[in-house]
């Protein structure tokens, strides 16, 4: 099922595909203590030997930090040195703690480069369930 993302403006690299699942509709229904599964094809063009996935949650237009347990590219399916032109599957999980509130926010989900700078930013709307 195709779902409505945002992907954002990035310098140095672009989507292809960004996969959420389990996600059959928006927003998606993310239930807490349940992980979901991330798949994001974007390609480089810059090289760099590492990457680092910073995720947040936008609410009311502020971020707030949300916790991955594997927070580096290089050991989320991409193969390190990342180089200019190729194509990288990133893979990771979202885990939705039990503690989290029952609210509708925005999941902002960045990956940079080893200069600080974006390979890929993208948003998806969620409602955090029980």
């Amino acid at each position: 099922m195709h779902e409505e993302k945002i992907y954002t403006g990035s310098k140095d690299g672009s989507i292809q595909e960004v996969n959420v699942s389990p996600c059959p509709t928006q927003p998606c229904q993310l239930h807490k203590g349940t992980s979901y599964s991330i798949n994001v094809t974007f390609s480089s063009k810059i090289e760099s030997q590492g990457s680092k996935a910073k995720v947040y949650g936008e609410m009311l237009h502020v971020d707030i930090p949300f916790p991955i347990p594997e927070p580096d590219g290089c050991k989320s399916g991409i193969q390190c040195p990342i180089q200019k032109g190729h194509s990288y599957s990133y893979l990771n999980k979202l885990p939705v703690k039990s503690e989290y509130p029952s609210i509708k926010l925005i999941v902002k989900w960045e990956l940079v480069d080893d200069q600080d700078q974006m390979l890929f930013c993208w948003k998806i709307p969620v409602q955090i369930t029980s």
